[in-house]
């Protein structure tokens, strides 16, 4: 069998050595990098030959690349490379990397030409000086083929290893049934639809219901369809660390009687994986980045033996060979088949997956788990502030030459804000010199931290990155944003706030072979086709419920939960919640809009109904306190739990049977009527037309909320329970019609 490999990958794979070294240095962009190759051969010969084709074999490896330039009079091959800031602080092992390239070449001209020896050139080309920097030594053919086979002798070793996996994979796909007797009602039918788009390239939208078991309906399929699509990998992709752990445990149940596995890698945030976070990244700091290329392979060899590489297992084998588990979890990421992680990882501006995807030519499969919950994620990941406190904190750290630049970007910031005094205001309009002066800033802060090592935690650093990104945000700036202003008691901050992250998302589907977005709440499809910019040519699928209208008990109290009513209508909302609990004691949810409407809640029913426990959720809760506000529904228990809807209780919990009988949503869950929603407002009657605007801004999103909240009361098929809706909106047809289809017919109370 031939294996192909580039000079560049096989040289990352096996010729990297020493420490991490994470310390900040702006590269170079693609385009300046090939501005400055350009650079580099108009200053050469008419004989010099750029972008020189090489190519070698040597037992069973193709290793092929082309070299930057050689120079045939002179008999030099030269190899170029970009950079910003002193050339000193090019890393001693970055260099050895770059000189692994260029000896690589070397192998191949000369034996593909039959020299005895070639004199190898590494140019180092800044650019912003445009000063070349020459490293150059003549090599006879026998150590550059010497040095050839040692590389290759490393990868060819891994290769094989990975040739054999990768048959495994697409054996096991073929072969893999599905891990139980049966189905349970609509998990087939979901498993079919999924595997069908998955095979052929489409991006599907999937509305599902809880209780079919929709995460082994996704994976099942998905790893089905790796043989026929050729799939290199599949991530599941999820919004919180509870979907995490279930697509974990689905992979554990399809990996039950397999002889051999699918690799499955649990990604984790930098800052919770982190075992030494007072140190910086680097090797002179942090023991775990000190040899950390030398202790990697034999660390990457165990780690492809376990199954399942979640947080723990892999924490335990970087800590066995004294590396940092961050980074070894990146490395993995090449040899993992299926991905566990947060939208982040794949949709990001800077998403380690998608750029991994498209350096590696990956063909993956993109899962999204709860995907009603990306466009509000999507919209802070594509949002921007540049803070006024933030930049006087960075220039008292800034040198002199600096300094002018700080101020005035200070003053065009004011200048942009002169119209707004106090308060918070947004417009539809970028301030021009406000985009070209933070473009201008970012460029001179670029060129210092190039110079400068700076730790990460320097506050002129933080602001660089904070800065970086508001400055590419301005250049993106459309219809799908908003600027806002805020006045506050340390300055002037001003935003870039996403609204419609379509535009951003809608290449990242294009860049999978297909991907899976599911919920139990993704109506109407339209509004999500919309804001989520999915592909014209999606498919779509709402598998019915397996629950009956029998098993729940529906009822709409005609009162008026609106702000201005709260205080008329508590008697009321009070007496349906403590009514139903004397007639049915157990345990129950009762939802409000706020912690304000909550409070008010608490203090009403404490007062008519003294002797119903009563236990509240309050702002900023840890994960004890989460814990303990679920531990109080056990089955024998009684009481309420008091929670704001749309807030950590309203989805992801789990309370089947009698530890949860019923649920009261106080709220139609429409967002606050206040500034920043009828900005939203605006701008979806920009983008979709006046007449879907309050849908879009207000309706559909606060029903999403009522309907995963209302969704915590039945969660399998033998489940009973009642739900009261206390808000006579939830009588008119517009609302009545975003119900889910299985419930039943509502009872109007008196």
């Amino acid at each position: 069998m031939m294996y192909t490999v580039s000079v560049r990958s096989l040289c990352d794979f096996a010729a990297r050595s020493g420490d991490l070294d994470l310390r900040f240095t702006p590269a170079p962009s693609a385009q300046e990098g090939i501005a400055g190759h350009a650079a580099v051969h108009r200053n050469r010969a008419d004989t010099y030959q750029s972008e020189l084709r090489l190519s070698l074999h040597w037992q069973g490896v193709l290793v092929q690349g082309r070299a930057d330039g050689y120079d045939a009079p002179a008999h030099c091959l030269e190899e170029i490379k970009t950079y910003r800031g002193h050339f000193r602080n090019i890393a001693a092992n970055q260099k050895a990397l770059h000189w692994a390239q260029l000896k690589l070449y070397g192998a191949m001209l000369c034996e593909t030409h039959e020299h005895e020896c070639v004199t190898l050139a590494l140019i180092y080309y800044h650019i912003d000086t445009h000063k070349e920097t020459r490293e150059q030594q003549t090599y006879s053919r026998t150590e550059l083929l010497q040095f050839f086979q040692q590389l290759t002798g490393r990868f060819l070793i891994w290769a094989r290893q990975e040739a054999a996996h990768h048959d495994y994979k697409l054996r096991a796909s073929e072969l893999l049934q599905f891990p139980y007797p049966t189905f349970r009602s609509g998990q087939r039918e979901f498993a079919v639809q999924v595997f069908r788009d998955l095979r052929d390239a489409r991006t599907l939208l999937a509305q599902a219901p809880t209780g079919i078991g929709k995460t082994l309906a996704v994976l099942f399929p998905a790893l089905k369809a790796v043989q026929p699509a050729g799939l290199h990998k599949v991530f599941y992709l999820t919004a919180k660390n509870s979907g995490r752990q279930m697509a974990l445990d689905s992979m554990r149940t399809l990996q039950q009687g397999e002889q051999q596995q699918w690799r499955v890698l649990e990604l984790v945030a930098r800052d919770k994986s982190c075992v030494h976070p007072d140190k910086a990244c680097h090797g002179e700091s942090c023991p775990l980045a000190r040899g950390f290329y030398d202790n990697l392979p034999q660390a990457r060899q165990i780690a492809i033996t376990h199954a399942l590489l979640d947080e723990s297992t892999l924490a335990q084998i970087a800590d066995e060979h004294q590396l940092c588990p961050y980074y070894l979890q990146q490395e993995m990421v090449r040899w993992a088949d299926v991905i566990v992680g947060d939208y982040n990882h794949y949709f990001d501006a800077a998403a380690l997956l998608h750029h991994q995807t498209i350096e590696q030519e990956w063909r993956v499969a993109v899962v999204l788990d709860e995907a009603h919950n990306l466009l509000d994620r999507a919209r802070s990941m594509y949002s921007a502030t540049l803070s006024e406190a933030a930049l006087v904190a960075a220039r008292k750290q800034a040198p002199a030459n600096l300094k002018r630049c700080f101020g005035q970007l200070k003053r065009v910031m004011h200048d942009a804000a002169a119209d707004y005094e106090s308060g918070i205001h947004y417009t539809d309009t970028m301030h021009d010199e406000l985009s070209q002066i933070s473009q201008h800033t970012a460029s001179r802060l670029a060129s210092y931290v190039a110079e400068n090592a700076l730790p990460n935690s320097h506050p002129l650093l933080a602001f660089y990155f904070d800065l970086l990104f508001f400055a590419y945000l301005t250049e993106q700036f459309s219809t799908h944003s908003l600027l806002e202003f805020q006045q506050t008691a340390l300055g002037v901050d001003i935003s870039i706030r996403n609204v419609v992250p379509a535009s951003f998302l809608s290449p990242r589907y294009g860049d999978a072979h297909g991907c899976v977005l599911f919920s139990a709440t993704l109506s109407p499809a339209g509004f999500y086709n919309d804001v989520l910019g999915l592909p014209s040519n999606s498919s779509r699928c709402d598998i019915a419920s397996p629950f009956k209208a029998k098993q729940l008990q529906l009822y709409i109290q005609p009162v008026s939960t609106r702000y201005a009513d709260r205080q008329s209508s508590l008697e009321r909302v009070c007496q349906a919640v403590g009514q139903q609990y004397e007639r049915q004691k157990g345990n129950y949810l009762l939802f409000a809009s706020s912690f304000e409407y909550l409070r008010q809640l608490e203090q009403g029913l404490g007062g008519w109904y003294p002797d119903i426990p009563l236990w509240t959720q309050a702002s900023g809760m840890g994960s004890e306190q989460r814990q303990a506000f679920l531990d109080q529904f056990h089955a024998e228990g009684q009481g309420i739990g008091l929670a704001v809807l749309g807030g950590v209780f309203g989805e992801g919990v789990d309370l089947p049977g009698k530890r949860l009988i019923g649920a009261f949503i106080a709220t139609l869950g429409l967002p606050q009527y206040n500034d920043w929603n009828e900005a939203v407002r605006d701008r979806m009657a920009s983008a979709f037309g006046e007449q879907q605007a309050y849908n879009y801004a207000y309706l559909y999103p606060g029903m999403r909320k009522v309907v995963q909240a209302a969704g915590r009361v039945i969660r399998s098929e033998h489940d009973e329970g009642v739900l009261f809706l206390l808000d006579e909106r939830y009588a008119q047809a517009r609302v009545a019609k975003l119900l889910p289809a299985w419930w039943p017919a509502a009872r109007r109370l008196g």
